[in-house]
């Protein structure tokens, strides 16, 4: 039973970090239907960033808490990644928005293949250490035998209040009205005063800020950072976006938070009945497993969502 529950909590953390960077592939698939795989190293070029910005902080103002230290660079690397993304959408996705699919996806991958040269060339090709700015003592969750560490309850904790925050956004705001409107129907939108090409940079602004905290939430996890850290990830994400239904952002929750709960109790009982043949050395299998699963079975996802094909 310890080990069940123990699996659970690992799933859960693992679950709101993929569901983090699956709502920024659903947010731009619901919108313009096409796959940002640049994604996920938007989320290594956040990390890093706020790597930079904990040491420059630790270096030139070395009295503040350790938790506001990581407030401040999580907050300093939010934005980087708007800006990046709002840029990386105006020069490589903007001027191929009326051509044939597979363009945007050949360009996404270029883009992806560049910022990892960046983050290689910037921050070095070998793994950084990431500091532990929060508790990482473990804490027994009553007398089951598991534990959970303060670092995990700040990152299920934080990941719930953020898709809580964007779901209020979509549904309750102008903006969200818009975002909706647009993914309708951007030339109806367009006659009806809504700004397609605002709505679709601050998509992918909102989405790259997500992908940048669920940047820092991964380093912070596992204490480091490197060039390479986005692409299995967003692989990951984009499974569990496919999971719970792309262009659907409940479903991206869902899929998210289920994808991390398959791949801890598929790594721990998996594991065990093949003597540690398929342990957590290869828990990436499990997640494609997935992919190819609701590919084949059913390809709209859990949650049923269908986005209609534009002309």
């Amino acid at each position: 039973m310890d080990i069940f529950i123990q699996q659970i909590v690992n799933g859960l953390v693992l679950g709101s970090i993929y569901a983090l960077i699956a709502l920024g592939y659903t947010m731009v698939y619901g919108i313009l239907g096409i796959i940002n795989f640049a994604h996920g190293d938007v989320l290594m070029i956040g990390a890093l960033t706020a790597l930079s910005a904990i040491m420059g902080l630790q270096k030139f103002a070395p009295g503040l808490p350790e938790w506001l230290t990581l407030v401040i660079a999580t907050l300093i690397a939010m934005p980087v990644c708007a800006v990046l993304s709002f840029s990386i959408e105006r020069i490589a996705y903007r001027p191929l928005r009326n051509a044939p699919r597979l363009a945007p996806l050949i360009t996404a991958i270029g883009v992806s293949i560049i910022l990892q040269t960046m983050g290689m060339l910037i921050w070095s090709r070998n793994p950084l250490t990431f500091p532990q700015l929060l508790p990482s003592s473990p804490i027994d969750i009553g007398s089951t035998g598991a534990t959970i560490t303060g670092k995990e309850i700040v990152i299920i904790g934080m990941a719930v209040m953020v898709m809580a925050g964007l779901l209020a956004l979509v549904n309750r705001t102008k903006l969200g009205r818009a975002m909706r409107a647009t993914a309708e129907n951007q030339k109806v939108a367009g006659l009806m005063g809504v700004n397609p090409n605002f709505v679709i940079s601050a998509t992918f602004m909102i989405g790259a800020a997500l992908a940048a905290l669920a940047g820092v939430m991964m380093a912070t996890n596992y204490g480091n950072a490197h060039f390479y850290m986005g692409f299995i990830p967003g692989l990951k994400a984009f499974t569990a976006a496919v999971l719970g239904g792309i262009g659907n952002l409940a479903g991206a929750m869902v899929g998210g938070m289920l994808l991390g709960l398959i791949e801890a109790l598929g790594a721990g009982y998996i594991g065990d009945l093949t003597n540690g043949v398929f342990g957590s050395n290869y828990q990436d299998v499990f997640a494609f497993i997935v992919l190819i699963t609701v590919l084949v079975f059913r390809p709209s996802g859990i949650m049923g969502e269908r986005v209609a094909d534009r002309a």
